[in-house]
């Protein structure tokens, strides 16, 4: 429950796919474009790819706001689009705002090869970790008394950890503080179509145009389809920025990390089918919420409460009351109880840098009902051990079938010192506690 997978419409897919063989060129249907594909392609991607992604991350926002292929950078993956664009804008020694709690990666991301650096904005339970000018104004202020020169801001949107979108007045209060300190604004979306329940997500594309006088050389966008469709190993991460600078740079250093012809081949045909993608953003939003429901349903029956959330493949969990202590370091205590006793791969909030003990995220759409179930019941017989009151608890079925691979389970909960692109980074506490 440590890896934030979308698992759960691949048989859509798959179902299009055996539909439409021609999408490949592997196969007899479609080997007529083998050629065509195999043979050298300019940087900027196959015209109908970047066509066809600009169309979808539109219908992915409603269809309120429309997004230029040619303003369209490709890139391995998120990792890659958020390296790319680090590059374009920061020197080294520049620092980017990030609030917390905030994606672990980002360090390596951002800048393990850059050499910027990340200065947390701390945010709070007390309003459901919402982002304040007053706490951006206080990280900022900080930053320029100790000589930092901060080159812009990064925020998630919907977050990773916490499953949550940020409201228009928020976003326009963001765009409206990096518009006054003259200082770039980078909005990862690329749980953009994750979203399961009021109220909707609001982009930072569609903001922009509301706001007077915006600088739209400041603002840039990271997509891509590893959350939104389930396809982390297509490795499509985009930059879509307003800005010409970094659209022509950008594009010259994206050969280093293109998304393979054959892949763009393949996503262009899958996302110009209109019916299949309105059909796929409705079901995934539907099985999202059922899954979402089912695991929070089931988590209250401990009382155990997760932040209020509409999008994500994740809930931030609330384990504040069972810490024996009050601390980060009891954060940690509980995390190797629930790792090597419990038997769940949860993340601990101090390795998102958040700044309050006693916040977990976990993971529910990486796995099957049946392994859900299994996960629901270790929890249930934790928190009745750890509070006295035994639970009750059904006896789950002998042929459970894990939905994950054997190796994963080493990298990730057993092993985490054997690095996998989606572990802990080694300075992270998930790590450091093992």
């Amino acid at each position: 429950m440590g890896l934030a997978e979308n698992q759960l419409c691949f048989d859509l897919i798959e179902e299009w796919i055996r539909n439409n063989p021609k999408a490949s060129i592997c196969t007899k249907e479609g080997v007529n474009c083998f050629k065509y594909i195999a043979n050298f392609q300019d940087y900027h991607g196959l015209p109908e790819f970047r066509k066809a992604v600009a169309n979808f991350m539109s219908k992915v926002r409603g269809g309120r706001v429309r997004f230029d292929p040619d303003r369209i950078l490709m890139s391995g993956g998120a990792t890659g689009a958020n390296e790319l664009i680090m590059f374009c804008l920061a020197d080294p020694g520049d620092a980017f705002l990030v609030p917390s709690p905030y994606y672990p990666a980002f360090v390596r991301d951002l800048c393990w090869r850059t050499r910027a650096q990340l200065i947390p904005v701390e945010c709070h339970s007390s309003n459901n970790f919402k982002i304040t000018t007053e706490a951006l104004d206080e990280a900022y202020n900080k930053a320029k008394e100790d000589n930092i020169n901060v080159k812009g801001l990064i925020i998630t949107n919907p977050s990773n950890p916490l499953g949550t979108t940020m409201d228009r007045e928020t976003l326009k209060s963001i765009v409206g503080f990096i518009n006054e300190k003259n200082i770039h604004l980078v909005c990862d979306e690329i749980y953009a179509a994750t979203v399961f329940r009021a109220p909707s997500f609001v982009s930072v594309s569609e903001v922009m145009h509301e706001i007077e006088h915006c600088n739209s050389d400041l603002i840039h966008i990271i997509y891509s389809l590893s959350k939104d469709l389930g396809l982390p190993g297509f490795r499509v991460g985009i930059v879509y920025s307003y800005n010409d600078g970094v659209v022509n740079n950008g594009r010259k250093m994206s050969s280093f990390g293109l998304v393979s012809s054959q892949t763009q081949h393949f996503l262009a045909a899958l996302l110009s089918d209109e019916n299949f993608v309105e059909r796929f953003l409705a079901e995934s939003s539907r099985r999202l919420a059922a899954r979402h429901s089912h695991f929070t349903k089931g988590l209250e029956k401990v009382n155990i409460t997760c932040l209020p959330s509409n999008a994500g493949l994740f809930c931030w969990m609330n384990l504040r009351s069972l810490l024996k202590e009050k601390t980060f370091e009891g954060e940690m205590m509980q995390w190797r109880l629930i790792i090597n006793e419990v038997k769940l791969n949860v993340s601990p909030g101090s390795s998102f840098d958040c700044s309050e003990p006693g916040w977990y995220r976990v993971c529910f759409a990486n796995m099957d009902d049946e392994t859900v179930d299994v996960a629901l019941k270790r929890i249930r017989a934790f928190v009745g051990k750890e509070t006295g009151k035994p639970v009750e608890l059904k006896r789950c079925k002998s042929n459970l079938r894990l939905s994950f691979s054997s190796r994963r389970f080493d990298e990730n909960v057993m092993s985490p010192h054997m690095m996998s692109p989606h572990s802990p980074m080694p300075h992270s506490p998930l790590v450091r506690a093992t």
